[in-house]
């Protein structure tokens, strides 16, 4: 075991991220935003290492019943996953196997000496960190996110989840059990508004 504190950071690109310097890398992975299942939603904070899962599959997860049977994929259930630039077809049919790689978020887990935080200025200026403290990166204070029903999940603003280094109005792409993904109308993400 080791006693440091583990944040993640995410590229919003192909490109695994490097650890700020002053801190070490403890695996890599793909960006998991959050699942959503039986029509409930379950958000992974950006921050923790829960988001970044070793390997991606468009449906990481499989559900029980009462019957002690699992069934994976069989349901209509959803993953989302922090999205790269990466521009889609021009039908904007859905992506599917070796297609969707240039698509899929990367991260890097990571262990510091002291605890992360997260500052917004809640303007256009980028804020400065608090006396004593560095600065690891800067970027855009993402807040919440919702997609398919009513359901939605979003992010603490003091981890360092909620600063994504890259803006987009959907930084995300909705996957399906069927190994499917794509961008649909009906997501929609929240940030922190500059009030200059």
């Amino acid at each position: 075991t080791r006693r440091g504190f583990i944040f993640t950071r995410h590229s919003q690109s192909t490109k695994i991220p490097s650890c700020p310097h002053g801190t070490s890398q403890i695996y890599v992975g793909y960006s998991l935003l959050f699942v959503q299942g039986n029509e409930r939603a379950h958000g992974q904070d950006l921050g923790t290492a829960g988001s970044c899962l070793q390997r991606f599959t468009t449906m990481p997860f499989l559900f029980c019943n009462t019957n002690d049977v699992c069934s994976f994929a069989s349901r209509n259930d959803y993953s989302y996953w922090l999205s790269t630039a990466a521009v889609m077809p021009v039908d904007m049919a859905p992506i599917s196997g070796r297609a969707l790689e240039p698509h899929i978020s990367r991260c890097v887990v990571c262990e510091g000496a002291a605890m992360v935080i997260a500052v917004h200025s809640q303007t256009t200026v980028v804020p400065a960190c608090p006396e004593g403290w560095i600065s690891l990166w800067k970027g855009f204070s993402f807040v919440m996110y919702t997609s398919a029903g009513s359901e939605a999940s979003g992010q603490a603003l003091a981890s360092p989840g909620s600063c994504l280094e890259e803006f987009r109005a959907i930084p995300f792409i909705e996957c399906h059990g069927r190994g499917t993904c794509n961008y649909y109308t009906n997501s929609y993400s929240f940030w922190l508004a500059s009030l200059n």
